[in-house]
């Protein structure tokens, strides 16, 4: 008897069907003779109008001013789509003669951080759980959500179930995790953006927390960290078309070929920020830096050049669109502390990255990917990089010819 934690995303459980179609998924792995903990999503959309309802409600009568709900009454509220969700699917299980019950958070319990809104899950105590599905039972969890210190409900931001199934899993020692969503699985990039895209049978727990990093949406970055963290098996795969077998995130020694690149991934959501004529001086990178974070914004990209004369430097990084504001009125803040004699800001670049844990042991992939941009007329404006990984940003507009160029250079349309 093996232990499988199985996750449904709001699409898979968007309406009464289909939850009944998940019931039957569900039924079907309990057939095997397996103990499964489902972990569920809001209904598609719900907590898009609880988030709205939120809003509306804090702001002040007769104001069109936005306003910010005490956060963890909003977490109270945001929460109830999961909660919801597990109890009609129970109810669902129930009604074909599979024995379920569902399972809050704070029932579990999935301890969180006091972030309210993006709390971090900090342990799961899977004794109670385990119990009932020793007894036969079907755990359906209410996933996004734990309790947070003082026994208050948390929610753990956008995508949070992901998080919720990988920490249930490790919780519950379970033998694979299964994240059931729209897509079959993990592909070598966006097959909207390159028909020849790939479905990948394997990818390694670092790639794939790579691969969520760096754009690709199939699993949350969380979910991988923890899957990576705690060695959970988990398993990619379609609510809608489950026979096609999925992808599967394991152990880099579980895959026997290591191409140098798996995959491309690219996102949109950036911004590049220019600071020029900085004091090239002790501290200054902390000047920069340190309102930045205490203003909650995250860098990833960093260049810095140096003057001939040593005296000034130039220096570029980048933020999400989302934070672009966040970060300028940080910066301008604090400029008469930081010395620099103009700012730039674009918000028309995007990032693109390759991805692969081949890349150890094949030297040249980097050259590759710079002859191949060169080629094509795109210039690359920021250069990262990792064992694993390298990460160009580029003119928006180049994103498409960018993919598709690096995908037939790497000969991932080839299987």
């Amino acid at each position: 008897m093996a232990k499988i934690a199985m996750k449904f995303g709001g699409t898979s459980v968007a309406d009464l069907d289909r939850i009944r179609h998940v019931a039957q998924l569900v039924k079907k792995e309990r057939d095997r003779g397996n103990q499964v903990a489902v972990v569920v999503s809001a209904m598609a959309g719900e907590t898009n109008k609880l988030v709205a309802w939120c809003s509306e409600i804090a702001r002040p009568p007769g104001s069109n001013a936005s306003a910010l709900p005490d956060q963890r009454e909003y977490d109270v509220i945001v929460a109830s789509g999961e909660q919801v969700t597990a109890g009609l699917l129970a109810v669902a299980l129930g009604a074909i003669g599979v024995p379920a019950r569902s399972w809050m958070g704070w029932q579990v319990p999935i301890r969180t951080s006091a972030t309210h809104g993006s709390a971090r899950i900090e342990g799961v105590d899977g004794d109670l759980m385990n119990e009932s599905l020793a007894r036969g039972e079907v755990a359906v969890v209410a996933g996004f959500q734990g309790v947070a210190p003082h026994d208050r409900i948390s929610t753990l931001g956008r995508g949070g179930s992901d998080t919720s199934a990988v920490a249930i899993a490790a919780g519950l020692k379970a033998d694979r995790c299964d994240i059931y969503t729209d897509v079959d699985g993990v592909y070598t990039t966006d097959p909207r953006i390159v028909a020849k895209a790939r479905r990948l049978e394997r990818v390694s727990y670092e790639e794939m927390l790579e691969l969520a990093s760096l754009g690709a949406k199939v699993v949350q970055t969380r979910a991988a960290e923890l899957a990576m963290l705690h060695r959970v098996s988990t398993r990619v795969l379609s609510t809608f078309d489950p026979d096609k077998g999925g992808t599967l995130i394991c152990d880099e020694d579980d895959i026997v070929e290591k191409k140098p690149v798996t995959g491309i991934a690219y996102s949109r959501d950036e911004a590049k920020i220019t600071l020029l004529k900085i004091p090239d001086r002790p501290g200054i990178a902390a000047a920069i830096f340190g309102p930045l974070a205490d203003a909650g914004v995250n860098v990833d990209m960093i260049v810095q050049n140096v003057s001939e004369d040593g005296k000034r430097t130039d220096l570029t990084f980048t933020v999400t669109r989302g934070e672009l504001a966040r970060a300028l009125a940080a910066i301008e803040h604090n400029a008469d502390h930081i010395g620099y004699r103009e700012l730039l800001q674009d918000a028309t670049v995007a990032k693109v990255s390759i991805i692969g844990i081949g890349m150890r042991a094949h030297p040249g992939v980097a050259q590759t990917m710079f002859r191949t941009l060169s080629e094509k007329g795109i210039n690359i404006q920021v250069i990262s990089t990792s064992e694993i990984k390298v990460s160009v940003l580029i003119a928006e507009e180049y994103v498409e010819l960018a993919v598709r160029a690096l995908h037939s250079a790497y000969e991932l349309d080839v299987a």
